[in-house]
């Protein structure tokens, strides 16, 4: 149980990793060399494993919650037919809620990382 707390403060930088790769694959494999700049996005959550920062921590996790809250915003709008849209972006509302319900938890575990007192 001790090596689990231990290593727990880890798993929202490898989630965003994690999906930043799976961008880019995914990406890279209809649209080439313009791929790449996906992968700067991966720098921050790499340095964070690497040489923790505090602050860096606290604002990767506020600007993450943005994000987040903006896209559970859309998908709630989706879910409730505010706006219409296609059948074929409706194929991905499941997969796209967990993806963004996890978003906005990972990111709020990052800001409950930085508020501790020994990171």
């Amino acid at each position: 149980m001790k090596l689990i707390s231990k290593y727990s403060k880890f798993v929202p930088y490898l989630y965003f990793i994690a999906v930043i790769a799976y961008l880019f694959t995914s990406v890279n494999k209809s649209e080439g060399l313009t791929a790449y700049p996906i992968l700067l996005f991966g720098i921050p959550f790499l340095w964070q494993l690497i040489k923790p920062n505090k602050k860096l921590n606290f604002s990767l996790g506020i600007t993450f919650v943005c994000v987040s809250s903006y896209l559970i915003l859309a998908y709630l709008s989706d879910i409730f037919n505010i706006v219409s849209i296609s059948n074929t972006i409706k194929s991905f509302i499941v997969l796209g809620g967990l993806f963004v319900f996890t978003n906005f938890t990972m990111s709020l575990w990052m800001i409950r990382n930085s508020m501790k007192k020994a990171f």
